[in-house]
């Protein structure tokens, strides 16, 4: 069993991925700052192997403390979407790019680090070509611009892993309602109507739970996989916003939803995008996007508040 830091282990991805950790016998650290509050990890705290830092990812000296002896580092701490990103723009470099930078020049030799980027790294795309991992890298965010700097940065320091995840999905402990598969079925749910701007653009989707299982399969295939990015999504799941809606109608018939003839979508990504280097590994999702959809609708009958989000 290994010794894992994970920094942001309290999100949304990390509520999900380190119960599991925890599971398999594991020994987790996390590093959180608990910026939005969370009480994700409470269940955590049964577990002997398992350990709460509450400090900053950015401090030298809590991080240094917190990478002690450990076998996998995964930073998963970061300001995550382009508007919070906007919103705090010191922030979001000292964060998403200069916390890493302090990481690797804290690294022990030996150490391995599986790294969460993102598909936002191929802004608008290659019109109808899939984007793969050699795709040019062509960032219209401040968040996509941090995020892969901090991947260049990671995957040049050797011993690691990178995955340009796609846009999450799914209900976690640390519940976020600002993405938009979850945003688009919270309207469908309460409004029962929604409007779509530039609904043509496409967006690949991924469920949290196998972003989760995507740093486990690393883990357990390291060597093979070492030095380089996946793309990590959905294959049947490169759809349009419209197309989209259409998926969520069809478990809420009583949901409308119209495309506006005027006006634009301030995220401009717009891309389809290959999964085919990590299936060739082994790597499958399990969860689909329709099953996404039937499990968020569940998730809305308790939770009904706009504290759940980034912004």
């Amino acid at each position: 069993m290994s010794n894992i830091l994970v920094t942001g282990g309290a999100g949304y991805i990390g509520s999900v991925m380190v119960p599991e950790l925890l599971k398999l016998g594991h020994n987790v650290t996390v590093l959180d700052s608990f910026l939005y509050k969370q009480a994700s990890l409470l269940d955590c705290c049964k577990y002997d192997s398992f350990e709460i830092i509450k400090g900053d990812c950015r401090d030298e000296e809590t991080l240094k403390k917190a990478m002690d002896n450990k076998d996998f580092i995964f930073p998963l701490a970061a300001l995550v979407g382009f508007p919070v990103c906007d919103r705090d723009k010191i922030a979001a470099r000292t964060t998403n790019l200069g916390a890493v930078e302090t990481l690797l020049s804290l690294r022990e030799k030996g150490q391995k680090i599986i790294f969460p980027c993102t598909n936002s790294g191929y802004g608008l795309g290659q019109g109808q070509n899939y984007c793969t991992e050699e795709s040019p890298i062509t960032p219209i965010s401040l968040y996509g611009k941090t995020k892969m700097a901090a991947e260049k940065a990671i995957l040049d320091s050797g011993e690691s892993v990178a995955f340009r995840f796609a846009t999450l999905f799914g209900a976690s402990p640390r519940m976020r309602l600002d993405l938009l598969v979850n945003d688009f079925v919270y309207r469908a749910v309460f409004d029962r109507s929604l409007i779509v701007f530039e609904g043509h653009f496409m967006r690949n989707y991924l469920h949290v739970r196998d972003a989760a299982n995507a740093f486990i399969f690393a883990m357990d295939n390291f060597e093979k996989m070492k030095g380089q990015t996946y793309n990590c999504g959905l294959s049947d799941a490169n759809l349009s916003k419209l197309e989209l809606c259409e998926r969520i109608k069809a478990q809420l018939p009583k949901f409308e939803y119209l495309e506006a003839p005027i006006g634009v979508d301030p995220d401009k990504r717009n891309y389809l995008v290959s999964n085919e280097k990590i299936e060739s590994f082994g790597f499958k999702p399990s969860y689909s996007i329709d099953d996404g959809i039937k499990e968020l609708i569940k998730a809305y009958s308790i939770i009904k508040n706009s504290f759940y989000g980034n912004v």
